[in-house]
């Protein structure tokens, strides 16, 4: 009964992440997945339940508790901050195989049936702990927290963690057993680890907190696997091995869209140079909403290009109301998603779908990056480096070799900015010079909304 509740939640799992891989059918993923963990968790409590009354109580009662503070929590975490939420979760995650690990030893005491087994569980607090810590410095990272500045000494203090990890596992699988070496191995193996994570996570720059996320995550789902090893768990196996699989697939994509090799991200390498002269220096060419509505109202193929800034100013329903009082005059409009537009990856389609914006009018960079001439207008709306013409011309650049929306090869292009800041990579944006750009000041969701109501007078 129980290998057949295991299978059929495993099932689920992989059907609901294949569910997701489809805009339409992302949200029926979900509830597929969600439906096939309750599956899991009854079997759970089903052979929890066969092991005592008292073990029972305490699941449920953890269970109860960690379903009010997780609801609580979501419902209060706005949409800018879910990337920060992600984080916390990722890490807690670590956290748990972290405590798994050490109760096995000093909780319950069980020695080691050899040293693969041994290996195995060095290795779940090892991964559990780098994505705890990791993920905690990525979450402060991204909602903006004063951090040390990155330094030579921080990647040097992680070479050096890194190296003395790598050796004490040697130590472990060539010595003999010893039930006492191994206790304080653990232990110091899960402190060494979550200092890892902390020298690891500082040095990388903002602008490849996706790409790290990505990483922390699959770095969770393997210490989930190997805890599922050791407690002989086939839900927690397979679990692991859908988190770690899809988190490695997903940082290699982000590498990819950002043309950066995995060992460059991890080492912090982010080139400095010509481009970080002053914003200042520019001359940012201004439009007025007016303007921009007579724009719209004469063009008949229009573009939206959503960055962060859209999501901080939640402007995404008055992108919805802009696209149906154009699609009403004729006017074709696309919204146009770079792989890391936003603060993790997804960030600006979840998004778009709260906003019921149709799934056919949203397209990838790819789709549309060589046709960008055809489109009459281009509303960039808090996008700033996945725009950023220096990226294909100017090998000083920081984001030099990133592939980026050609948004400046279309007839006009309005830039919805709340200042002449940068982006989050810090580089300036030569899009601003082209004389087909101009920027339209003000807080995205108001400006917005002024563009609309001209329209409606048009």
């Amino acid at each position: 009964m129980l290998m057949f509740a295991y299978l059929a939640a495993t099932v689920g799992l992989v059907q609901g992440l294949k569910y997701m891989g489809e805009p339409a059918k992302a949200k029926l993923g979900n509830q597929v997945a969600a439906a096939s963990v309750l599956v899991a968790l009854a079997a759970l409590i089903y052979a929890t339940g066969r092991a005592g009354t008292a073990n029972l109580l305490l699941l449920l009662v953890l269970l109860a508790l960690g379903t009010l503070i997780g609801n609580m929590w979501s419902n209060r975490v706005a949409m800018t901050a879910m990337p920060q939420l992600v984080s916390i979760f990722n890490g807690l995650g670590g956290a748990c195989a972290v405590v798994l690990g050490l109760n096995q030893v000093f909780g319950q005491a069980t020695p080691m049936d050899g040293k693969l087994a041994g290996t195995v569980l060095l290795l779940t607090n090892l991964f559990g702990a780098v994505a705890f810590t990791g993920s905690m410095v990525a979450y402060m990272k991204l909602d903006g927290r004063k951090l040390p500045r990155p330094s030579q000494g921080q990647k040097l203090a992680a070479r050096v963690l890194l190296v003395v990890m790598v050796a004490a596992l040697v130590y472990y699988m060539a010595w003999p057993a010893d039930a006492g070496a191994f206790t304080w191995l653990i232990l110091a193996i899960s402190v060494l680890a979550l200092l890892y994570g902390v020298y690891f996570a500082l040095p990388i720059g903002g602008a490849d907190m996706p790409v790290v996320i990505s990483l922390l995550n699959a770095l969770s789902g393997v210490a989930t696997l190997f805890a599922g090893l050791v407690f002989h768990d086939p839900v927690m196996i397979i679990g692991g091995i859908l988190v770690g699989a899809t988190g490695v697939i997903l940082t290699l994509q982000m590498c990819v869209a950002m043309n950066r090799s995995l060992s460059g991200v991890l080492a912090g390498t982010f080139k400095g140079g010509k481009a970080a002269q002053a914003e200042g220096e520019q001359e940012l060419r201004s439009i007025t909403a007016v303007e921009t509505a007579s724009l719209l109202a004469f063009s008949k193929q229009v573009a939206v290009v959503p960055g962060y800034g859209m999501a901080v100013a939640q402007a995404q329903r008055e992108c919805f109301a802009l696209q149906e009082m154009l699609r009403q005059q004729g006017v074709d409009l696309h919204f146009i998603i770079h792989p890391v537009a936003g603060r993790m990856p997804g960030h600006m389609n979840v998004l778009l779908a709260e906003a019921n914006i149709p799934y056919a009018s949203v397209k990838e960079m790819s789709e549309v990056n060589n046709t960008m001439e055809h489109y009459d207008t281009v509303l960039v709306i808090g996008a700033n480096d996945v725009v950023n013409p220096a990226a294909e011309n100017d090998p000083d650049s920081p984001i030099y070799g990133m592939p980026i929306i050609r948004a400046y090869k279309a007839k006009q292009v309005i830039v919805l900015k709340r200042s002449s800041a940068k982006g989050y990579s810090g580089a300036v944006n030569t899009l601003f010079d082209r004389q087909n750009c101009k920027v339209l000041f003000g807080d995205a969701k108001a400006s917005l909304e002024e563009v609309i109501n001209e329209l409606k007078r048009i």
